[in-house]
């Protein structure tokens, strides 16, 4: 193990996105983390999206230099495999039901009181409390009640989707950050262990930047407005003489002005009334016009070309093959290949952030169901025999 989490140790007892995201970003910077999967069927996202040779691929980012422990959690001895790992463990990230983990007999209190340094990520569709806490919540429903899906979409259409499950990615964010800091309060001596209650909504909610002011101040509801972003001009999506589009941002003063100089209207650049950016959304409309003018007669090559001498942040819209081709995301590593079961080689995502001491780095790909489970066990000091006798009697596997 290497990287700046060296020596922390995860215990994952998640499925799916959320809380399985989460592990992976600690992962990659050096942490160990064990995921806890139930026996026969492991996580769901092993067959979740597009499947080479019966296992998901999105599996094998997921994981990646996690190791995999099977454990039957509703056994009694299942359960202080647990209790064991959480003993020497600085973080447990959980996204079952509230109340889950109780019921098994590992809720918070339990752990807490066998190891008081211990930190819990909770991430659940509403958190830990409140009225809405028992509800069954996936990403979606945490994207539509945190605000994002009805600000999403087309002026007159129906409310949309990000193409990714954002609501739990978002979550997976916050729980890193509320773990890192909850473990910093512990290794500085500050104090014990504390649960980090991750709400899906939540975590939505808090990217709304100024909705709620605006809404309780000035009674003003933010609507859908498809490429554009309220409030800020001119910021769109416009199409090129080749049918492209490309994104404009040109909302700052300076930039404003270079922009207009590039699609010749100088006129616009010197008007006082376009001076900042409050008079320019008043006329975003004539705006976007006139940018639209000037696009739909010029290739998508072209527009950027001109653009980027002009100093004004714009880009064509990539699909995934842009990605790969594009030299940027090679030079920078965010595309890195990776060796699978069977000799397949696959490219996948890089490493986010780039630390330049102690860089993340991928040691293995996701991994076989349970293939980590008698070393694991081994290290928690079962001895040989009684890992065979926890499997015969269905404790592990």
């Amino acid at each position: 193990m290497s990287g700046p989490l060296q020596g922390i140790r995860v215990v994952e007892i998640g499925t799916l996105i959320a809380a399985p995201f989460a592990a992976r970003l600690l992962a990659e910077f050096g942490a160990e983390v064990i995921k806890i999967e139930a026996p026969e069927t492991g996580d769901p996202l092993r067959k979740w999206r597009k499947l080479h040779e019966g296992t998901s691929l999105w599996w094998y980012l997921q994981s990646r230099n996690k190791k995999s422990i099977c454990v039957n959690l509703k056994s009694p001895e299942g359960a202080d495999v647990v209790k064991r790992l959480a003993a020497d463990a600085d973080i447990v990230i959980e996204n079952l039901r509230p109340g889950a983990l109780e019921k098994l007999g590992l809720g918070w209190d339990v752990l807490h009181a066998i190891n008081p340094q211990l930190t819990m990520v909770r991430i659940s569709g509403y958190g830990q409390t409140g009225p809405y806490r028992d509800r069954p919540g996936f990403g979606a429903i945490g994207e539509a009640m945190g605000g994002i899906r009805y600000t999403t979409g087309d002026v007159d259409g129906a409310p949309a989707r990000v193409g990714v499950s954002l609501g739990d990615s978002l979550a997976s964010l916050h729980g890193v950050i509320g773990a890192l800091m909850s473990v910093l309060r512990v290794k500085t001596g500050q104090g014990d262990g504390q649960v980090v209650d991750v709400s899906l909504v939540e975590s939505v909610f808090n990217l709304m930047e100024s909705l709620v002011p605006e809404y309780d101040l000035l009674g003003h509801v933010r609507e859908r407005s498809g490429g554009a972003l309220p409030g800020i001009a001119p910021s769109n999506t416009y199409r090129t003489e080749d049918g492209g589009f490309v994104v404009i941002a040109g909302n700052s003063d300076p930039i404003f002005k270079r922009l207009m100089q590039v699609i010749g209207r100088p006129d616009l650049a010197d008007d006082p009334t376009l001076a900042r950016n409050d008079g320019r959304v008043a006329q975003n409309a004539m705006l976007d016009a006139a940018i639209t003018a000037w696009t739909s007669h010029h290739s998508i090559d072209d527009v950027l070309a001109a653009l980027e001498c002009a100093g004004v942040p714009s880009g064509r819209i990539y699909s995934v093959a842009d990605i790969v081709a594009d030299p940027h995301y090679q030079a920078r590593e965010m595309l890195l290949r990776a060796d699978l079961p069977g000799g397949a080689s696959v490219k996948m995502p890089g490493i986010v952030p780039k630390l330049s001491e102690t860089p993340g780095e991928v040691r293995w790909q996701g991994p076989a169901l349970g293939e980590h489970t008698a070393s694991v066990l081994a290290d928690l000091g079962y001895e040989q025999d009684e890992i065979e006798r926890l499997r015969r009697e269905g404790a592990v596997q």
